[in-house]
């Protein structure tokens, strides 16, 4: 346990540390990072806080794994079958129990592109039942996406529309460890999925919370909605632990700062531009220099504005 502690410290000290800047930490393997075991049991693999490149192998989001007494459950399908593959073998360093569960965080590329691996591996993969909506009708799309910035390291990948599907709640539970598998409403994207380990306090919270990386908005995206859901049943799980969808594990402190407390500021500054009578172009510049400590702020923080606008205009 000890060993566990000094991990989970080094960890979170390392927060500070991380930018999109920083070269490929494990370059033996294509994952960025090679996995940690934040508390017993529960590893990740934390991903760039960075847009997917060929240099990070599109690990821009973190791969957890959960041991159990009877199996691994699998928090990602990943960005390609090499990557996926590449997790696979760190897995099977730590314990030789099979997987035998991967689940999806939503229908984002760099969660569903490994499904091809995994399901050829006879695991069975789930997804929510908004993320298979999103893998039958745009897979090809992401499928294409990641092989213009992985050239040669999308070989292997297939599009794996998961084969199990929720809607609200789907019990993992193996092992003598309660995994719940939980749509708590909309947030980021469709189909966002938590899981939650009671017995330990911790959510593998996925695209719902942020703390490192600014928040992407994307044009399905409901940031209202995100808040209701995140300050209702989100924080009503009481977790003490949070594995983001990016960046470090951490606590609900800090993911609330990183993504409502996020969201709330820059729908303020946007609806305080709207009584102005201001408009989409004057939008783009409205004040978000308090996040400029985020990753990828400089990619995404004008684009959300536009986002946000056009969202609020017509509440």
């Amino acid at each position: 346990m000890k060993t566990v502690i000094t991990v989970t410290l080094a960890l979170l000290a390392g927060m500070a540390a991380a930018h999109e800047d920083i070269a490929d930490k494990y370059p033996q393997s294509e994952l960025y990072n090679k996995p940690v075991e934040f508390i017993p049991g529960v590893w990740t693999a934390i991903g760039a806080t960075a847009p997917p490149t060929y240099e990070n192998s599109g690990h821009n989001n973190n791969l957890s794994f959960i041991v159990t007494g009877d199996g691994v459950v699998v928090v990602n399908g990943g960005a390609s079958a090499r990557l996926a593959q590449a997790l696979h073998d760190e897995i099977k360093a730590v314990t030789d129990q099979p997987v035998k569960l991967v689940i999806d965080e939503n229908g984002q590329g760099h969660a569903v592109l490994g499904n091809s691996y995994w399901r050829a591996q006879g695991v069975d993969v789930l997804g929510h039942v908004e993320t298979i909506e999103v893998v039958e009708k745009e897979g090809d799309f992401l499928l294409q996406g990641m092989m213009g910035y992985n050239k040669d390291k999308a070989e292997g990948t297939e599009v794996a529309v998961p084969n199990l599907s929720f809607d609200d709640e789907y019990d993992a539970s193996m092992g003598g460890v309660e995994i719940k598998v939980l749509h708590l409403g909309p947030a980021h994207s469709p189909g966002d999925t938590q899981v939650w380990l009671p017995q330990m306090g911790l959510v593998i919270a996925g695209d719902i919370a942020f703390h490192e990386r600014m928040p992407p908005i994307f044009a399905d995206t409901c940031t209202s909605c995100w808040i209701e859901t995140f300050e209702g049943p989100f924080m009503d799980l009481g977790a003490t632990y949070v594995i983001p969808g990016h960046g470090h594990p951490t606590n609900m402190a800090s993911v609330t700062e990183g993504t409502v407390g996020y969201l709330h500021d820059l729908r303020d500054k946007i609806q305080a531009h709207l009584d102005e009578g201001g408009d989409l172009a004057g939008a783009y510049y409205v004040d978000q220099s308090r996040w400029t400590h985020l990753d990828t702020f400089e990619e995404l923080a004008t684009k959300n504005a536009g986002q946000v606008f056009s969202e609020m205009e017509w509440e």
